[in-house]
């Protein structure tokens, strides 16, 4: 017979503790950010505040799912077995990188950092698609620098509205999906290199116009 008086354990080796230990901060990540997402929307928090938190929990949730992705079949398949209606937190871990690279929030028409920005945008861009022409495939070795590009070229006042802008997001998102060691195919990389060069064009384009009307 059941005694209602004993604590119900969840585990019966340490194993089991620790994979149900990482699920509990999995679970209070995605709805630690969904909140931090809801405030930033809603403008409780304001970009300076919103970026680096959201920065710490995406950074944590792909640490966390390094060591439980295998087991929970994703976070969606997570998200859905334990009745997780948040839908904010979950676009935010899809895409990787906080509304402010997304969105352009934090986009600037000049001043003097405009040249420095124009400088170290350029050199992402060049190290992104060396890095494509010199083969590298692996989520690893691509996804920081797409990062690093997609963050600046969100500064520029107008980027949201580029093509380039979408292309880019869309490949983030593609490799935001992958684990650490996969890759992408060699169709995908030629596809990858053609997009972020037209990218790459458009911002000279975009800027060279700019300029002329200022």
């Amino acid at each position: 017979m059941m005694n209602l008086d004993e604590e119900v354990r969840l585990w019966t080796t340490n194993a089991e503790r620790e994979k149900t230990e990482n699920l509990a901060t999995l679970y209070s990540i995605i709805v630690s950010l969904e909140y931090l997402e809801r405030a930033y929307v809603r403008d409780s928090v304001n970009g300076k505040e919103y970026a680096p938190a959201c920065i710490k929990l995406l950074a944590q949730y792909k640490s966390l799912m390094k060591l439980v992705g295998d087991d929970i079949g994703g976070v969606e398949t997570f998200m859905k077995r334990f009745k997780m209606d948040h839908p904010a937190a979950l676009h935010r871990l899809t895409v990787g990188v906080p509304a402010t690279v997304e969105h352009s929030a934090e986009a600037t028409d000049g001043g003097a950092e405009a040249g420095k920005w124009v400088a170290e945008t350029t050199q992402s861009f060049i190290t992104f698609m060396d890095a494509l022409k010199l083969n590298l495939k692996a989520k690893d070795q691509l996804h920081p620098f797409l990062t690093d590009l997609m963050s600046g070229y969100s500064r520029f006042k107008g980027s949201g509205e580029w093509e380039g802008r979408g292309k880019i997001l869309h490949w983030l998102i593609t490799l935001n999906a992958m684990k650490a060691s996969d890759e992408i195919t060699e169709e995908q990389s030629r596809q990858m290199l053609f997009d972020i060069e037209n990218a790459y064009n458009e911002f000279f384009r975009s800027l060279s116009s700019s300029n002329k009307t200022s």
